[in-house]
């Protein structure tokens, strides 16, 4: 660890041909605070500091101008402008702080992703691989990947949460061990077993064992992750019936799920529970094939997306080539279109996500 002996500060340094003509602008119509200013007689570089930043205004200097960007949530700063340019020539954008998330409209398409494509894997945010599941992302509308770390052991990960309408992470292979506001000590998820992480929770992965596998949804496609240097977990109440933004969170042990009838006829399936968490956001359900006759079926959902995690079957689609799925392939189901799973094994068992939770489904 780099250790910091005695005050230590940092500037971002802009040029400026007339000092006298930047500090209005900076300090009334932008509220920063001048903290430094010198010679006095004939001042050259004068250093303020807001919003977070620190500026070191020089006369002379050789730098470009740069953009500055501005976060508040506070009605009319700077006046309500969005773009100011300073007299020095700095950018100034000016932006919400917290703006509400965006979830896009669904471009609904039929997607077959299999394993034998040989997808990349990405590495992405602490060192862990990635491979997308719906290159499309239907738009934006969704992200599903499947994540892996080959090697176990700590994770360097930190205390963050994501800015999202709804997240799962279930595991596929091998264990994991994640803490979570609120929810108590440290948490080992297993081949089986999910979490829905409710908007912002805040959540740090710990230790994984060597090739753990997960498969993460996000809505939308694109959200944001944002480090919490704050807060310790775990945090020292236990509240399982918290909300964030009206969902709570779950963690669900597949070794306990009991299998019932499931939409499609000829399988059944055990609920997570995360349609009621989500209070109808999203459903997940784990199905397997009943041995009954499997029939034509068309869903009225928004979002359907299915993982193969064992076995095998012929994935039917009006107007479209079977495909014959095995483990590690996905897909997606757009609403509307009449479908068929095929020639089951006995051994199938299929990951499915929909959006929003338990959509109407008829036989045809």
């Amino acid at each position: 660890m780099f250790e910091v002996k005695g005050e230590t500060r940092a500037e971002m340094r802009l040029p400026t041909q007339e000092l006298r003509e930047d500090l209005p602008f900076w300090t009334r119509r932008l509220g920063f605070r001048l903290d430094m200013i010198y010679p006095a007689d004939d001042p050259q570089v004068a250093v303020l500091s807001g919003h977070g930043l620190r500026l070191r205004i020089e006369k002379g200097a050789q730098e470009h101008p740069g953009t500055v960007r501005i976060l508040t949530d506070e009605e009319g700063f700077a006046g309500g402008e969005r773009l100011l340019i300073a007299p020095n020539g700095t950018r100034v954008e000016i932006d919400r702080a917290n703006p509400p998330l965006v979830l896009p409209r669904t471009e609904h398409a039929f997607v077959v992703r299999r394993l034998a494509e040989q997808a990349p894997w990405i590495i992405g945010r602490a060192g862990m691989q990635y491979r997308d599941l719906v290159p499309s992302r239907l738009g934006g509308a969704m992200i599903a990947s499947h994540i892996r770390i080959p090697d176990g052991g700590p994770v360097p990960d930190m205390v963050h949460f994501h800015k999202v309408g709804f997240q799962l992470i279930f595991c596929i292979n091998g264990w994991v061990d994640v803490v979570y506001e609120d929810q108590g000590p440290p948490i080992r998820l297993t081949a089986g077993d999910c979490f829905i992480q409710p908007p912002e929770i805040r959540h740090r992965v710990l230790h994984a064992s060597d090739g753990i596998e997960v498969i993460e949804i996000g809505v939308p496609a694109e959200h944001v992750t944002e480090i919490d240097h704050e807060m310790e977990l775990p945090t020292p109440h236990l509240r399982p019936d918290r909300e964030w933004q009206g969902q709570r969170f779950v963690y669900d042990k597949g070794a306990e799920g009991v299998f019932r009838p499931f939409r499609l006829p000829g399988f059944v399936a055990r609920d997570t529970g995360i349609c009621d968490a989500t209070k109808g956001v999203a459903s997940v359900m784990v199905a397997r094939p009943d041995g009954g006759e499997t029939v034509w079926t068309k869903h009225g959902g928004d979002i359907l997306f299915t993982f193969v995690m064992a076995g095998s079957f012929t994935l039917e689609g009006e107007g479209k080539d079977p495909f014959r799925l095995s483990p590690g392939d996905a897909f997606v189901i757009p609403p509307g279109m009449a479908t068929r799973y095929g020639d089951p094994t006995k051994d199938l068992e299929l990951l499915e996500v929909t959006l929003p939770g338990r959509p109407a489904t008829v036989p045809l």
